[in-house]
């Protein structure tokens, strides 16, 4: 098999992300096989080889293109949204149930401690999304919705670490009851805030 007919290079690219996400979510990296993840996708090992130069590399690729994305799809959803309810609506979704996609951060994460190959596309990966979180929490300074005292990187790698260990203890392993959840995330995001802002909109009084 090579690229099918009829099938553009992005497609085949694609169709590669997808059979790996679904792939890595289901049997782990490491009992994951880059033969099997081809014959997911109707391709050869050299096609996909073509595309991505390494297992690990395929891996975070997925990992970006199918990986959990809730405070971007969000924002992107209602860009003109105060940050400080974002994070909240977010943050309200985070101990619920995830599609076994949600777990490719665990996967990527428990790999990259093991194997270079991984590290190194997943420091790009993390970078990249602490980057983007640090511009959101740097606008919301600039609108005074976020106290401009606080460290913009900070916060970012708070919201990271909360995102990510998230995805290591699902509700199977300790479920909390959302309205105690919620009341402990309003009284964090109103905290963020100038000293003479009040709750973020939508927040339990």
């Amino acid at each position: 098999m090579g690229r099918i007919a009829g099938v553009t290079a992005a497609e085949t690219r694609e169709r590669l992300l997808t059979a790996a996400a679904e792939a890595f979510a289901q049997r782990g990296y490491d009992g994951t096989r880059v033969t099997d993840i081809a014959a997911a996708a109707g391709v050869s090992n050299g096609a996909l080889y073509a595309h991505f130069g390494s297992k690990g590399e395929l891996l975070v690729a997925a990992l970006s293109a199918h990986g959990p994305r809730l405070l971007a799809d969000l924002f992107a959803a209602d860009p003109d949204q105060p940050i400080a309810d974002l994070l909240l609506v977010a943050g309200r979704r985070l101990p619920r149930r995830r599609d076994d996609n949600g777990y490719l951060i665990v996967e990527a994460l428990v790999a990259a401690r093991r194997d270079e190959d991984v590290a190194r596309p997943m420091g790009g990966y993390i970078g990249h999304r602490a980057g983007w979180l640090a511009g959101l929490v740097r606008a919301a300074q600039h609108g005074g919705e976020l106290d401009d005292g606080l460290s913009a990187d900070a916060l970012a790698h708070f919201c990271l670490l909360l995102a990510m260990g998230s995805a290591l203890i699902p509700p199977s392993l300790h479920e909390v009851d959302e309205d105690e959840w919620a009341a402990l995330l309003t009284r964090f995001v109103t905290a963020l805030a100038p000293a003479e802002t009040t709750a973020p909109r939508g927040a339990p009084q």
